[in-house]
């Protein structure tokens, strides 16, 4: 063993160590780690018109089995000293099949759009046609601590996988929030990873600045997390009832100038002039989920679908922008089980994928527009403020432009 790989050892012992020591002990978040609880207004409660019918959430989690959970660090104020804060920032946890099949990899596919960003894991991702384990989405200099916790994470709560071995090539993806966070004080630590991972959930989700996207920017305004969904029904032939399946979307926008934002078609970002930075920094990671029965191939095309979705928003995916995409099925369970030598999996063809693209591209529209509506003002590090998109003045806009339906 070289001295290196002796390293990395030891401190994969250390964590697994912290994590043992932590799960003895009642888990209780400091006051910096909050879920703040308040009415969720969504962009449908504005009237903004969109294609496609939802799920009961209109969110990722309509995806049967899919969870979500969130950490979220908020403290301090006024000018910014390293280490110290202001602190704006957080880690998003998505798992595939939840809690109880982590050992389950789903089929997935990788698309991106400008890579000016991070998304750890995604080799492997292309190479096997397999996501292994959940998928962390976090500030960009936080993807370190975020992969090594997770690995942690995976040995202390699951099992070493088919073949005996403990091995893991984390999927972890980073947006940049150093315009409102200490980014460089390296605030996020494994426990927040932990907590971000036992505490995910289906069901309703919570939008906007928390988690991972607690500190992040689009189109100027207020941005962060934001989700949405479809229902796509899919005629077997002409004899038999269509079969129905869900696309679900989830997404860390932190993506645009303002000049770009489009919604329902109408230049709101014209309409209402602003600017935070000079040119763009930012960067979106976009997560599609279905239960539809896909292969890798097929939900690679899924996760290229998601620029036009972004694109109906206004981006272009300028030069500094990380715009990457996963996108994976929770449909043919076990299809990575090695005991089998062989496995009959199910897929739809080529030919009838047309309705899951627009699903896609509906969703991740929708889901991007959340993220800007249920959010709120934020001042961060030196007293950078940033404004959330003003609802009144939307409706107002819809109206003038006879989008309001």
């Amino acid at each position: 063993m070289t001295l290196k790989q002796f390293a990395r050892l030891l401190l994969l012992l250390v964590l697994v160590v912290a994590l043992d020591a932590s799960a003895r002990e009642p888990q209780k978040s400091p006051p910096a780690r909050t879920t703040t609880e308040s009415k969720q207004t969504r962009a449908r409660d504005l009237g903004i018109p969109f294609e496609g019918t939802p799920g009961e959430f209109n969110a990722i989690t309509d995806v049967a089995g899919v969870e979500v959970g969130y950490t979220t660090l908020i403290t301090g104020e006024g000018k910014l000293e390293v280490g110290k804060g202001p602190v704006r920032t957080g880690v998003t946890a998505v798992i595939p099949r939840g809690h109880d099949s982590l050992n389950d990899p789903v089929y997935a596919g990788f698309f991106s759009l400008n890579g000016n960003g991070e998304m750890t894991g995604t080799p492997w991702v292309e190479e096997s046609g397999f996501l292994e384990g959940p998928i962390i989405i976090t500030n960009t200099h936080s993807v370190g601590v975020a992969r090594d916790a997770v690995i942690a994470w995976r040995i202390k709560r699951g099992a070493a996988d088919k073949t005996g071995y403990w091995w893991s090539l984390p999927v972890v993806a980073e947006t940049w929030d150093g315009w409102l966070n200490d980014i460089n004080g390296f605030h996020v630590k494994a426990e927040d990873v932990w907590h971000a991972l036992d505490s995910a959930h289906g069901g309703a989700l919570e939008e906007g600045s928390l988690g991972g996207g607690t500190g992040m920017i689009c189109y100027e305004f207020k941005g962060g997390n934001g989700t949405a969904s479809r229902k796509v029904d899919l005629k077997q032939d002409k004899n038999a009832p269509a079969r129905s399946f869900i696309v679900g979307v989830f997404v860390q926008a932190n993506c645009g100038r303002r000049p770009q934002l489009t919604i329902a078609g109408v230049p709101v970002g014209k309409e209402i002039p602003g600017q935070v930075y000079k040119e763009e920094v930012g960067s979106i990671i976009i997560v599609v989920a279905t239960d539809a029965p896909l292969l890798p191939n097929q939900l690679k095309r899924l996760a290229r679908r998601a620029s036009l979705g972004l694109a109906r928003t206004g981006s272009v995916s300028g030069n500094g922008s990380g715009d990457l995409f996963i996108a994976f099925s929770t449909a043919n369970p076990n299809a990575a089980n090695p005991d089998l030598l062989t496995h009959t999996v199910e897929t739809i063809p080529n030919d009838r994928l047309d309705p899951i693209f627009e699903a896609v591209v509906q969703a991740t529209e929708e889901a991007i527009v959340n993220a800007l509506v249920d959010n709120h003002d934020m001042t961060g590090r030196d007293n950078h403020h940033v404004d959330a998109l003003p609802h009144d003045r939307v409706r107002e806009l819809l109206k003038k432009y006879n989008r309001l339906p």
